[in-house]
């Protein structure tokens, strides 16, 4: 048994600029989520065991930097702040989605600000993301000469890159992470303007992944109706024919477009779902305490042997345990 310990060094200014570093340590997916300066976000724990995450960011005046660990395969909902442009470099693709599509080895995942997207990160993943206000990378563009295709950002998921470009981004963000780590936490001069140099190299000789076609599309979308379903009903038992009716498809359509869009079935995505939603209310200080069995009940189970044998085996711990 552990304890749910969350370590946060926020070391404060480490240039001239203004410019703040911080690192985060935590056992729980949520807490993660929230430390993300200036993003809304929310992580549902999807494999089973113990979860561990790091999180080290550097916040400048007009970019952010990061890199994000984690132990455990993670759904997230992210949204970026507005008027932003987002860039993540995953280590490695296999078994990243992005709003249901799967990454490949190499590529970019990129998003405006101010709507929400869908993550769903494989176990054992690590993952560098750039933020940047878009009227300031457009600025950085037009002095430097820089292509950038804005329309193809606007609804891009998915960037296919030069790999020696990509490669020489992901180590301008690892190099400014590790200069605010060292002795002196500080940028050399021009740091920031060399991190928006190489991701315009990024996009200098990007282009842009096809959309979905309209048939993974709609399975998204029936994806995101049995998902929102399942929220507006999370205190009862929900079946499998039930989802079907909710969103007019057959039982084996709806194993199908969980498979393609999350990679999971239906009944273990609304298993999953509920635990988390039972954690989350567990481990948030602001709640009024209630019994356990009363927490688990609210999220649709019945039977409390169950629950807390389920909640042991995707956590690692007893649902007390979490409370405590």
């Amino acid at each position: 048994m552990h304890q749910n310990v969350t370590t946060t060094m926020d070391t404060g200014p480490v240039s001239r600029t203004g410019a703040a570093f911080r690192t985060v340590l935590t056992r729980d997916a949520d807490e993660l989520a929230r430390n993300l300066t200036d993003w809304e976000q929310c992580y549902d724990q999807m494999t089973a065991g113990s979860f561990r995450g790091a999180l080290t960011e550097l916040r400048m005046p007009r970019t952010q930097v990061f890199r994000e660990e984690i132990s455990q395969s993670v759904r997230q909902s992210c949204t970026v702040r507005p008027g932003a442009l987002w860039f993540g470099f995953p280590d490695h693709g296999d078994g990243t989605r992005i709003n249901g599509r799967p990454m490949e080895d190499g590529c970019v995942m990129v998003r405006p600000g101010g709507g929400e997207f869908e993550l769903l990160t494989p176990s054992r993943h690590a993952i560098h993301g750039i933020v940047v206000c878009r009227e300031t990378l457009a600025r950085a563009a037009l002095r430097s000469g820089c292509g950038v295709d804005w329309d193809g950002l606007r609804s891009a998921e998915v960037l296919r890159v030069d790999p020696d470009e990509r490669l020489a981004c992901v180590r301008a963000i690892a190099s400014a992470l590790a200069l605010c780590q060292g002795p002196e936490r500080a940028l050399p001069a021009g740091g920031e303007d060399g991190l928006l140099a190489a991701l315009l190299g990024v996009l200098d000789r990007s282009g842009v992944e096809p959309a979905a076609a309209l048939s993974f599309q709609r399975r998204r979308r029936v994806v995101a109706r049995v998902r929102d379903y399942i929220l507006a009903h999370r205190d009862r038992p929900l079946t499998v024919p039930e989802l079907c009716a909710q969103a007019h498809v057959s039982r084996r359509t709806l194993q199908y477009c969980f498979e393609d869009v999350l990679g999971m079935s239906p009944t273990l995505y609304l298993r999953r779902l509920r635990l988390n939603g039972v954690r989350r209310q567990l481990l948030d200080p602001g709640a009024r305490p209630r019994p356990i069995g009363a927490v688990a009940a609210d999220w649709g189970f019945g039977s409390f042997s169950q629950f807390s044998s389920d909640y042991r085996k995707l956590f690692g711990e007893s649902p007390s345990a979490s409370r405590a």
